[in-house]
């Protein structure tokens, strides 16, 4: 599990402990017995563990209680704490439909093959007023065919996301793909959630063939690549796809270029160039993508200096944004912002990573040599998707000496990618 969020508070295990053991009517209003709750996946130890179960134990009415609750159910289920599962079952029936949906979550990432839990999480299909997306996506995970009459009865649901998972729970259950391109339709749909949950079901099936239309989703590349990496996963081990047919979308997802995109936001009319720029701030990465297209088709010249301009003001603060300015330079060309983009390139706050491996990209869009030294650095890197783009990016430099290194990483993506790249230049030479 990547952990590079979770760590954000600055508090210690004992702290966090003692905090979330404080009655909810004695903690102080500076303090947070959610924050505690949080925190403590950094500390998979017993005494974490049996702190987060006497939270959930603690059954005080009270919304700030249900709260750190449902949020200590969900450590749990991140710290994978077998031995809580006792407790967390006991939340199956619970009142509050948060604290039952984060307890079925969290029996999925424990994993179970007790089929008296597993039936009581389908039963839940049958209760009004649960997330049964959730419910279905943890069935699945266990192959649970006693449900599958359960879960058919949402195939048709109003709910495009409920509907979504139940098609894709049906196809891995009964190996019928028949219906499939109902959910890869989804990765068109208006609302960015449903988009992003259609991807996970299509990994959840186990659907090969929406790799490319996957790639083209308007989602973040950060959903776009689990989903094609977990496919191609499963995939090649199993013999169905091969590296060299997963490749092109893996490389178009991190280039990363809103012309490789099916975009589903359209404008009605030419916005102005400071509108394009606040749409770079948008959650809706969808809205971005469009933004970023049109800023390209019909500001280039000017585009240059408003970057600079709401980098200083926002964007350097603003993860989502300062990722788009990073590979605006970079399609723009814009020699100017080389400093920019290296000082991306080495930045190892949480929460610009992505940033990290835009900027490569961008690097390798400026054409210029120079950055060969400071992208190479990037080969050192645990983070594969920044790894990956280094490679790329020292592709297009023409520099790829580190290759040789990287045909043994631990990483199979990066071994194949270095491995593939020599063996062409091997035939081209």
């Amino acid at each position: 599990m990547d952990k590079r969020f979770f760590n954000l508070f600055n508090l210690t295990e004992d702290q966090a402990i003692a905090l979330l053991d404080t009655p909810q009517d004695q903690v102080s209003e500076n303090d947070s017995r959610y924050i505690a709750a949080s925190h403590l996946v950094n500390f998979p130890t017993d005494k974490s563990i049996n702190a987060l179960i006497r939270a959930v134990q603690q059954t005080d009415p009270s919304l700030d209680n249900r709260i750190v609750r449902r949020k200590s159910v969900e450590t749990l289920g991140r710290l994978k704490a077998a031995t809580a599962l006792p407790v967390i079952r006991t939340c199956l029936s619970d009142d509050d439909c948060y604290t039952v949906e984060n307890a079925v979550w969290a029996i999925g990432e424990i994993g179970t093959q007790d089929h008296h839990i597993l039936e009581e999480v389908a039963q839940l299909l049958d209760k009004p007023g649960q997330t049964y997306r959730v419910i279905i996506h943890t069935l699945t995970k266990f192959n649970y065919e006693p449900a599958l009459e359960r879960i058919r009865k949402f195939v048709n649901d109003s709910d495009p996301p409920t509907a979504s998972a139940a098609i894709a729970a049906i196809c891995r259950l009964t190996r019928d793909y028949s219906q499939m391109g109902k959910v890869v339709a989804m990765l068109q749909h208006r609302n960015v959630l449903g988009r992003r949950l259609s991807i996970q079901d299509l990994m959840d099936a186990r659907y090969y063939d929406a790799i490319p239309q996957i790639a083209k989703c308007p989602v973040s590349l950060v959903f776009r690549l689990r989903g094609i990496r977990t496919l191609a996963e499963t995939g090649i081990a199993t013999g169905a796809i091969t590296f060299a047919k997963v490749q092109p979308y893996l490389e178009q997802t991190l280039y990363d270029h809103p012309q490789d995109l099916s975009l589903v936001h359209s404008y009605d009319r030419l916005p102005s160039l400071e509108n394009l720029i606040r749409e770079l701030y948008e959650t809706d990465f969808g809205r971005c993508y469009l933004a970023i297209k049109t800023l390209l088709e019909h500001y280039a010249d000017a585009v240059p200096e408003a970057l600079f301009a709401t980098y200083a003001a926002e964007a350097n603060n603003d993860y989502g944004a300062h990722f788009h300015v990073m590979k605006l330079f970079g399609w723009l060309k814009h020699a100017p912002a080389y400093d920019l983009l290296v000082e991306a390139l080495h930045n190892k706050q949480p929460q610009f990573q992505k940033s990290r491996a835009a900027a490569a990209i961008a690097l390798a869009e400026l054409g210029d040599a120079k950055a060969i030294p400071e992208i190479k650095t990037c080969l050192e890197t645990k983070i594969w998707d920044l790894k990956y783009a280094a490679l790329m990016a020292l592709e297009k430099l023409g520099d790829i000496s580190g290759h040789e290194q990287l045909t043994q990483d631990s990483d199979w993506l990066i071994a194949a990618k270095a491995s593939i790249t020599l063996k062409k230049q091997e035939i081209t030479a």
